[in-house]
Order: C-alpha cells, then sequence, then structure tokens
C-alpha cells in the first residue's frame, strides 16, 4: 500500500504543516506563525513586563515621581505574567514527557 502526503489532498492542501503560518477566514491574522515563534513572542513579552516592574521598583526606591498604586499593578502584572507562562511551560513538558511514553 502507498502511502501519499496528506498535503496533496485538495480538503488538506490549505492547512500546510506545523511550521505553516496560521491562515484566518478574514486574513486578520496573517503571519501569525509557528507555535515556536509564537511562545518566543510570548516569552518576549513576560520577560518586558518583569523589566518593566524592575524599574517602577527602582523609580519608586530612588524617590522619583512614581505612584506606589502603578508600582504595585506593574508588579501584579509581571506575578501573573511569569506564573501564565510557568503553567505553559509545565504544560508542554507534561505534553513532551506524555509523547515519550507512548510506546511505538
Amino acid at each position: 500500500m502507498e502511502i501519499k502526503d496528506i498535503t496533496q489532498f485538495p480538503n488538506v492542501a490549505g492547512l500546510g504543516g506545523p511550521e505553516a503560518p496560521a491562515k484566518s477566514p478574514s486574513g486578520a491574522e496573517q503571519g501569525a506563525g509557528s507555535f515556536a515563534s509564537v511562545l518566543k513572542k510570548s516569552l518576549t513579552e513576560v520577560n518586558q513586563m518583569q523589566q518593566k516592574a524592575d524599574a517602577a521598583i527602582t523609580a519608586l526606591a530612588t524617590g522619583d515621581k512614581v505612584s506606589l498604586h502603578d508600582t504595585m499593578i506593574a508588579m501584579e502584572q509581571a506575578d501573573v505574567s511569569f506564573r501564565l507562562m510557568m503553567q505553559v511551560r509545565n504544560k508542554i513538558v507534561e505534553a513532551y514527557q506524555e509523547i515519550l511514553r507512548i510506546q511505538v
């Protein structure tokens, strides 16, 4: 029995592979990218939030005109985004370990 490439079938040719950018019907999300690029972008955003919170803490400690409320909000945003990324990381590691347990 011959095994054919799934992308050669007309119904699934537009889906692309795992590295193909996501296509939306309206074209609003052109170039969404692969899972790796989305994950990298998310990590960059979390890092920026952490740096913003650190800068706010430093500004508050040095006596700059920074509101305590703004500093606390920046810290909480950084904390929540970091916790979310940790949960995403845990799910990815869990899925990877599950794949490793699959017997071929």
